[in-house]
């Protein structure tokens, strides 16, 4: 099993860094400072947002801060942790397909349920809860 933990927490890490350091960014600027790909991005997003460390304002710029994201997020992740509950393992076209969710808000989600710990990414690439 690859410890997708650690990568995903290491992709929290540099958004938190680049925010720490340079105050409010959008999307498109933490990217091009950090140089994760937009996957990598969601990912630590949705581990940051269930720390309760970063929100999001009226103008999609991104701060370190006590999360306005949670219920949306939470709900994403409910629906996935679901799929996987139900389904045992999954790809992730196969949650796409059953979750009916954004890739971008299924990396996110998927973020989230790495940091509570409930997943992990079998050696067939595909997920499943720990």
């Amino acid at each position: 099993m690859r410890d997708i933990n650690t990568k995903f927490g290491n992709n929290a890490g540099e958004i938190w860094s680049t925010l720490n350091e340079k105050g409010c960014l959008k999307k498109k600027g933490i990217i091009k400072i950090t140089d994760l790909n937009e996957d990598d991005f969601h990912t630590g997003l949705g581990w940051l947002a269930r720390e309760n460390k970063i929100s999001r304002d009226d103008k999609d710029c991104f701060k370190l801060e006590t999360t306005n994201m949670d219920s949306e997020i939470g709900t994403h992740a409910g629906r996935i942790w679901k799929i996987l509950d139900i389904w045992g393992d999954a790809d992730f076209t196969t949650i796409q397909r059953l979750s009916d969710l954004q890739n971008k808000e299924i990396h996110i989600a998927l973020g989230w349920l790495a940091k509570e710990d409930k997943i992990t990414l079998n050696e067939k690439q595909r997920f499943e809860l720990k």
